[in-house]
């Protein structure tokens, strides 16, 4: 059964986007504990770098978390569209776009030989299931990238902002 109003579907919409949110957001700003709770204990990931697609999700929020230790990250994810397979199953795509640069250590990869980072641009594909508290979880992952371009290693430095993003705004 699916979301049985424009209301409701609506609504189911806006949860997903706000998951989506707090993926990117809890990602670029290292918040791990808070990252891992956005996830089904079953989810399944592909596209993820090295990660197999068998890892469970503490494997890939490790993963994350070991590969972005050292790194400025900016993920945006926008024009999402959304198939509704039940009142509590869903599928998504959001376009992407996101800047990696590596602080102070190599990239391991002979790839990126000469670079400090890079900004990709593709898509997430997405499963979601309600958990038993009704929230929407990701089941479900896949990343595909259209491009990647490598940042320089002698691109300018970057610029942080004058103030951090707070941890406890909302």
């Amino acid at each position: 059964m699916m979301p049985s109003t424009p209301l409701e579907r609506l609504l189911a919409i806006e949860e997903l986007g706000q998951l989506k949110s707090r993926y990117c957001r809890l990602l670029d700003t290292k918040r791990w504990q808070e990252f891992r709770a956005l996830f089904a204990d079953d989810c399944v990931f592909e596209g993820m770098g090295n990660l197999p697609v068998s890892a469970s999700v503490d494997t890939f929020v490790n993963h994350v978390a070991r590969r972005h230790t050292h790194t400025i990250t900016a993920h945006h994810c926008h024009m999402p569209e959304f198939r509704f397979l039940s009142d509590t199953e869903a599928r998504g795509i959001w376009a992407m776009e996101d800047f990696v640069e590596w602080q102070g250590v190599e990239h391991v990869s002979p790839d990126w030989t000469g670079y400090k980072g890079f900004r990709a641009y593709g898509h997430y594909e997405e499963a979601y299931r309600r958990g038993d508290d009704g929230q929407w979880l990701f089941s479900f992952m896949r990343l595909t990238r259209l491009r990647m371009d490598g940042v320089p290693a002698d691109a300018p430095a970057p610029r942080a902002g004058a103030i951090k993003a707070s941890a406890d705004w909302l």
